[in-house]
């Protein structure tokens, strides 16, 4: 039951709430199959990936229309819970490791979710142009940034700039003094209290 989900957020629709229900079991299933996700981290699947996907809607509402790329999503993290959290906004979620996006595809699928495309592609071969580019832990920032910054869109839609939303954890001190961009760096613990999140970063770059 994703009631740690509904603690912090009060204000979610009858089929958010059966759509966000649904996730735990789906992700079992496959994970029988596919180990998409260790089984310490299935225990705790509500916090541990759904929660700490959701970090991003407490620094950004995403307006209708914003086109978002997910990339290195796994398992489908954080692009699944915020396209059932921001059902107008586009989700691109992409990964290199094609077992992986079978799973995303299935649970997009299953979930009826209209606003997700996935591929089985490498960020490296996309053209495409996105508002926000959101990531967790795929790789250290400045190679993330070099990755994507020809997939950024120049044309601004939303309260806050265009840029990239990372999700990491630890001491992020070096890789931030390795790049120019300014950036914002937010505990997530201030959005939530469980000690999962006592050491875990939100970062905004434009």
């Amino acid at each position: 039951m994703a009631y740690i989900i509904e603690k912090y957020f009060t204000s979610l629709s009858e089929k958010q709430k059966e759509q966000f229900n649904s996730l735990q079991s789906l992700y079992q299933d496959w994970n029988e199959k596919i180990n998409v996700i260790s089984r310490k981290d299935i225990e705790n699947f509500y916090e541990r990936h759904v929660l700490h996907s959701l970090s991003i809607a407490k620094l950004i509402s995403f307006k209708h229309g914003t086109s978002v790329l997910d990339f290195g999503t796994g398992g489908g993290f954080p692009g699944i819970p915020l396209a059932i959290f921001f059902p107008e906004v586009k989700f691109h979620l992409v990964d290199s490791i094609g077992k992986k996006i079978t799973v995303v595809k299935n649970i997009i699928e299953s979930l009826h979710l209209k606003n997700v495309t996935a591929e089985q592609i490498r960020v490296e071969e996309l053209n495409q142009k996105y508002d926000f580019i959101t990531c967790r832990a795929v790789a250290e920032i400045p190679q993330l940034l070099k990755w994507t910054k020809k997939l950024l869109s120049d044309e601004n839609k939303n309260e806050i700039r265009n840029g990239w939303l990372f999700l990491k954890g630890g001491d992020l001190s070096s890789e931030l003094s390795s790049i120019s961009q300014k950036y914002k760096l937010i505990a997530v613990s201030s959005f939530f209290k469980e000690e999962f999140f006592r050491e875990k970063w939100l970062i905004y770059l434009k």
